[in-house]
């Protein structure tokens, strides 16, 4: 935990390599000092088809799924300085957002808590 999931049009692959991308979330994820190097999780899901302002516009949108407990402005300062980042790699991509979905601890599991 956390894990941060960017859907992406399928051309930011063409600006940017992936690896690139991902490493600068997790590394702004981690400068945060909200989260342990070693539960940051990214992946990015990119789309060859999408509708965006009614074209077909670049976009990268980041879900960010974190733990429950942190302020909401500690999730807004996490929100402002990953895209931030993002926009820094892709200052012509019109589209950059982010939003944050907290788990709720007494319904997350996985493998090494069974």
């Amino acid at each position: 935990m956390p894990h941060f999931i960017l859907d992406c049009s399928e051309n930011i692959l063409e600006i940017q390599k992936p690896r690139k991308v991902l490493e600068a979330v997790f590394e702004t994820a981690f400068s945060t000092g909200l989260f342990e190097r070693e539960d940051i999780k990214v992946r990015m899901n990119p789309y060859k088809y999408s509708l965006v302002q009614s074209g077909e516009s670049d976009f990268i949108h980041v879900f960010g799924n974190i733990m429950q407990g942190r302020s909401e402005e500690q999730k807004a300062e996490l929100s402002y300085a990953i895209v931030a980042t993002l926009n820094t790699l892709f200052p012509n991509v019109p589209i950059i957002s982010m939003n944050i979905r907290d788990f709720e601890m007494a319904s997350y599991c996985n493998k090494t808590m069974i």
